[in-house]
């Protein structure tokens, strides 16, 4: 281990992680004493486009044979701050950089990153502390409520078969196949989602649109007629607020479909829309060249592509009662945003202030599928959570750090990936970021723990091929393992619909079948329960701190912990097949004192883990 610099020691840095813009921060590193030094070292920071700054470092103390350096950095600009150390001997300048997750070594390695946000940056309180519960609404409940207004194009199906998802002759999959899912029978089963725990939930589109998933938007300002009315998404939303949950929505913003009311490339509506030779009030929406062909998103003819700096375009998402404001007044908490990567960022400013403008309380919650910190899209580097455009983004990193852990790789690696993002991050945002095993993009986190690999395999393939007994079996297994890390890490839990029932599905359509109501698997529900219990009833997973203190081949233990009171909660957890035992006089719990057992199987001196379980005890931070 290098004894150079440790990124998330606070030895080394005082305080760990992202600064907000003005907050002092103590850089330290320690340099053998027999190295004859030039003059002292410095600090090199600056930001992509800027140059360089040279702070000179201290000496403020020696020991165990290394002089220490330290100098304090109080940084004028938000923005993603890069930097390292630097010292010259006998003429040979020397750089200490990254050369793994955290360490600093000699004359290599890459340089580390500082996250500094703006002063004024905060993240709505309802959601911290939570659970939130995805639903595709097609696919979650039918209430069986009578419709108005429903197109006679779709095609109605009975509720659990398998969805449509062969191409017609001209290779296109219309996904024009319907189960009847509602906004009412999300309101009947509220008190269902009470009983997980949830507190809120994110729904997939639910605005007017002529195929399932709703990402081709028809009308902004209109519930889909298949789900309901706009006054049933306000009741959805009044009567969820009873039970102490919200109801986040899904905007899609960088395209609109081709069948909706501002393209109507079909002739669907009475207005003209783009695609009519007539004039329209949304041609400068879109971009067309030669014989009617136009812009679309990743080439897909049904979704055109919109300019969402057009002045029109942006009154008209986020003006004075524009679409933003008005889903805002019927109820909703908050917008996810679909493919934030292609959203420029002067749309992002504008429709981050109005959503804040009308309540800071509501949140932005951003697609993203890797480091949201660092992120470039488009040869820009994007600035999401500096504090003008999102609060929070999904959780991919996490998702892909739980997976690969269960799946077998070392805990050493589980806990660099969960750092990394913990560092770079604002605070503020680690404590709403959305965390799931599965969403309705990609394959269910139970396939894909315990099936074959599905992304060489073809649609037939997945329609034909559903877990065998023993594979629903393991795949339960693992997925109740990885569920811990998701309802106990930094930020909000948030379930899949149907993953608490041992739904299965690979990629899409598969991952958006209908919720197996009368067949669910009541010992993952229960289970299920079990963990949102002890996550409600612990202060500290709303905005604790981490420490990961176990890190053994099979056997993790992580500690969450309030920086201000010492409360701390600690978690083992077993992902073997076979028990496991843990003494509590173990050294790398020394920093905490024991206090009670939550969950799991203790005794004054060890505690068990069965195969594939955990133990959550309850502690105070000592150090």
């Amino acid at each position: 281990m290098s004894h150079y610099y440790n990124s998330w020691d606070t030895d080394y840095k005082s305080p760990f992680g992202a600064l907000r813009r003005e907050q002092s921060c103590q850089f330290s590193i320690c340099i053998p004493e027999d190295t004859p030094l030039d003059y002292s070292p410095v600090l090199v920071v600056f930001r992509t486009g800027f140059k360089e700054r040279f702070l000179p470092m201290n000496l403020t103390g020696k020991q165990d044979g290394f002089c220490r350096y330290t100098v304090t950095f109080r940084p004028k600009y938000a923005g993603v701050h890069y930097y390292y150390f630097a010292y010259t001997s006998g003429g040979i300048r020397h750089y200490i950089k990254r050369g793994d997750a955290c360490h600093g070594t000699l004359d290599m390695g890459e340089m580390f990153q500082l996250t500094v946000f703006a002063k004024h940056y905060q993240t709505p309180q309802f959601l911290k502390g939570g659970i939130m519960y995805q639903i595709f609404p097609d696919r979650f409940y039918n209430s069986g409520k009578p419709k108005e207004g429903v197109p006679n194009d779709r095609v109605m199906r009975q509720w659990g078969e398998l969805p449509y998802y062969k191409p017609d002759q001209n290779g296109h999959v219309w996904n024009n196949d319907y189960f009847g899912g509602d906004l009412e029978g999300i309101r009947e089963k509220l008190d269902y989602l009470r009983s997980l725990g949830v507190t809120c939930i994110y729904l997939n589109p639910v605005f007017e649109a002529h195929e399932n998933h709703r990402y081709c938007t028809a009308n902004y300002r209109k519930i889909d007629p298949l789900l309901g009315t706009n006054d049933d998404f306000k009741k959805l939303c009044e009567d969820a607020k009873s039970r102490g949950i919200s109801v986040v929505l899904d905007g899609v913003f960088s395209h609109t479909g081709a069948d909706s009311i501002y393209f109507n490339k079909f002739g669907r509506y009475d207005t003209p829309g783009a695609y009519q030779s007539e004039p329209s009030p949304y041609d400068s929406w879109y971009h067309f060249w030669g014989d009617k062909q136009y812009e679309s998103w990743w080439g897909i003819d049904t979704l055109p592509n919109v300019n969402e700096n057009d002045p029109s375009y942006t009154k008209y998402i986020c003006g004075e009662g524009g679409v933003l404001e008005y889903w805002l007044s019927l109820g909703a908490a908050g917008f996810r945003l679909d493919v934030a990567d292609e959203l420029p960022d002067e749309f992002l400013d504008k429709l981050h202030t109005c959503v804040k403008n009308y309540d800071p309380e509501k949140i932005v919650i951003g697609e993203v599928w890797e480091d949201a910190s660092n992120k470039e899209a488009y040869g820009v580097k994007r600035r999401y959570l500096l504090g003008d455009q999102l609060d929070s983004v999904m959780n991919y990193p996490f998702r892909e750090a739980i997976i690969a852990y269960i799946k077998g790789e070392a805990a050493h690696i589980f806990r660099d990936r969960i750092m990394g993002i913990l560092e770079n991050y604002p605070k503020c945002t680690v404590d709403v970021l959305m965390n799931f095993v599965s969403t309705h993009d990609i394959e269910r986190a139970i396939n894909r723990f315990g099936g074959q690999p599905c992304d060489d395999k073809s649609k037939d393939w997945m329609a034909e091929n559903e877990l065998s007994p023993e594979e629903y079996t393991r795949g339960k297994t693992m997925l109740k393992t990885a569920m811990v890390l998701q309802f106990f890490l930094p930020g909000v839990p948030s379930i899949y619909y149907g993953d608490e029932a041992g739904l299965q599905g690979w990629k899409d359509p598969f991952n958006r079948r209908c919720f197996p109501w009368g067949n669910e698997d009541t010992d993952l529900i229960d289970y299920t329960r079990q963990l949102s219990h002890i996550r409600r009833t612990q202060e500290v997973f709303a905005e604790g701190r981490i420490e990961f203190l176990v890190l053994d081949p099979d056997v993790m233990g992580f500690a969450r912990y309030d920086e201000e009171s010492g409360y701390s909660v600690i978690i083992f957890l077993n992902r073997s097949g076979e028990t496991r035992k843990l003494s509590l006089n173990d050294s790398r719990l020394s920093g905490y004192a024991l206090s009670n057992v939550i969950s799991g199987i203790c005794n004054e001196d060890e505690v068990t883990l069965p195969p594939n379980s955990y133990a959550v005890l309850g502690a105070v931070r000592t150090l």
